[in-house]
């Protein structure tokens, strides 16, 4: 009798598994990755010190039950008054399996958890591909995914509010 106790209790073990909250990573890979200096080579002899701009995106899909690809799109542009250095754009993506997670949070892990999670990625490959290119690396400073994920709410609050009035 015992032992039958024994084995029922790693079964129920594995039930309470089964429905807590889970989150993994399945994949992370580079969905884009392109590099372009368009005024090569006379640009590698400009001295001039150039200004760099740095545009961030991210988008996430459900691809099956509990299953979602999260990406985070960075482009980085570098000029020297209206020419253009280099422009390299990044997209890194994710496959995330979330399971067991109340419906409202699900947004908020694919908004903010899964681009943490995917930004240092983009950061190397965007490092990467301008060193690959003959410029000095652009580092990247970490970004606050959590005040763009509030500002992105805030924006779309405000749009409803408007589309109602």
């Amino acid at each position: 009798m015992a032992q039958e106790d024994n084995n029922a209790a790693p079964v129920a073990n594995n039930e309470e598994q089964t429905q807590q909250p889970g989150f993994s990573i399945e994949k992370i890979y580079v969905k884009d990755a392109s590099l372009e200096i368009p005024n090569a080579p006379q640009i590698f002899t400009d001295r001039t010190q150039p200004q760099v701009a740095i545009e961030l995106s991210n988008f996430a899909q459900q691809i099956e039950a509990n299953v979602f690809e999260v990406a985070i799109k960075v482009t980085v542009t570098s000029k020297i008054e209206d020419k253009t250095v280099f422009l390299v754009e990044v997209t890194q993506a994710g496959i995330f399996h979330i399971r067991n997670v109340p419906e409202e949070n699900i947004e908020m892990i694919v908004g903010i958890t899964c681009p943490n999670i995917l930004f240092p990625y983009a950061r190397e490959s965007i490092s990467d591909l301008v060193i690959r290119g003959g410029f000095q690396p652009v580092l990247l400073n970490p970004i606050n995914f959590e005040a763009l994920f509030a500002q992105q709410k805030q924006q779309q609050a405000e749009t409803a509010n408007t589309a109602t009035h």
